[in-house]
């Protein structure tokens, strides 16, 4: 009798983990009804054959990045509206938000991930969908949260290929230069023209695509993660910034708050940058209009009068954006852009904005996809 019993609960337990596995491996694709309208909301200057800074504030959710296809057709879409307006040419840089690409993480999962309630939800049909890729990755996993370390390590592999895929595809696709904005990866390097991950720490790291498709230059790596994401997300080690040669000039990459110090500027004008290219993201739906909560992760440069609480988030960004104020940044003007949408939970924030001459353009409150265009 013992031996039935014991048989019969072998035979379930492996009948239960087939089941398992088996579910594991369905990947149905839902309908999705995507929102491709886009709003050009700032067009300073004139065509002087000079080229143009191209902001795009792109609007998206999590069923956006269930394939590259769907992704692909939103940000096509964008700048398709961007060519008919006259604002494609060869000297254009194309500037996409921070962390664009590390939403890739979540291409071709179940329906129940996109169906979440929030976005701890989601993180855990993620594990449960991938077992052994998380398991595996858990066990390699640097810094303190090890979990969250997992979730993005486990799909390095993918994540890189997409990322150039997608977005070396659409820089050739309409020939323009395009800051990709960013995405997180285990020690990314360029290799034979092709974007690697590689078994170290995460780096939240920008690449620029060339008119060709190509990357150009090697992965810009952020100096200062936000305090937020310092616990999977490393400082680059090295603390160096590069400048790449463009068609409309010689462009410095600064990923999000470390467009906050000064000294990072100074390296750029070493270099002769003379355009700026800033992604940024931020979370939390009133975060722009709520009071500023200062540098957390670092002591405040001590040419930095700002205090926390001083001013509303919005405000801060626009007076620690130190693009073209002399002597500070030598570089002739630049662009902020910010993620926008709603991830299961997690509201977007940040209204985009152009700097030339010093000053910043204002704040222009709107909702959906934006342009942000400056001619140079």
């Amino acid at each position: 009798m013992r031996k039935l019993i014991g048989c019969t609960l072998l035979t379930a337990l492996v009948a239960a983990a087939g089941a398992y596995g088996y579910w594991t491996t369905q990947r149905d694709v839902g309908h999705y009804l995507s929102d491709l309208r886009v709003n050009l909301a700032i067009n300073d200057g004139a065509d002087n054959q000079r080229g143009n800074l191209l902001g795009i504030e792109p609007d998206l959710s999590p069923r956006d990045f269930q394939s590259l296809a769907l992704v692909h057709l939103k940000l096509a879409a964008y700048l398709n509206a961007a060519r008919d307006a006259g604002l494609l040419n060869d000297k254009t840089i194309v500037v996409l938000p921070e962390h664009i690409g590390t939403w890739l993480m979540f291409k071709g999962e179940k329906n129940e991930l996109y169906q979440a309630a929030n976005l701890n939800e989601a993180m855990r049909w993620l594990a449960l969908s991938n077992p052994l890729d998380f398991a595996g990755a858990w066990l390699r996993a640097d810094g303190e949260s090890r979990v969250n370390d997992a979730h993005l390590r486990m799909k390095a592999d993918s994540m890189a290929a997409d990322y150039q895929t997608l977005f070396g595809g659409l820089a050739k696709e309409f020939g323009v230069t395009m800051v990709a904005g960013s995405i997180a990866l285990p020690a990314p390097r360029i290799e034979h023209g092709k974007l690697l991950p590689g078994s170290g720490p995460l780096y939240n790291s920008s690449i620029v695509f060339g008119r060709d498709g190509a990357p150009l230059g090697k992965p810009q790596r952020q100096l200062l993660p936000t305090y937020e994401e310092q616990s999977y997300i490393m400082p680059s080690p090295d603390h160096q910034l590069s400048v790449i040669d463009t068609p409309a000039g010689r462009l410095g990459i600064l990923v999000g708050s470390d467009s906050w110090y000064p000294e990072n500027y100074r390296s750029l004008n070493e270099q002769g940058a003379q355009l700026i290219a800033v992604p940024a993201f931020i979370v939390g739906k009133n975060t722009w209009e709520n009071p500023w909560g200062g540098y957390k992760s670092v002591s405040t440069p001590s040419e930095i009068s700002l205090r926390p609480g001083e001013v509303s988030e919005g405000a801060a960004w626009h007076r620690l954006t130190l693009i073209s104020s002399l002597p500070t940044s030598s570089a002739e003007a630049g662009v902020t852009v910010f993620l926008r949408g709603k991830f299961w939970d997690k509201h977007s924030a940040g209204q985009g904005f152009i700097s030339r001459n010093g000053q910043t353009s204002p704040d222009m409150p709107a909702t959906g996809a934006r342009l942000l265009n400056l001619w140079l």
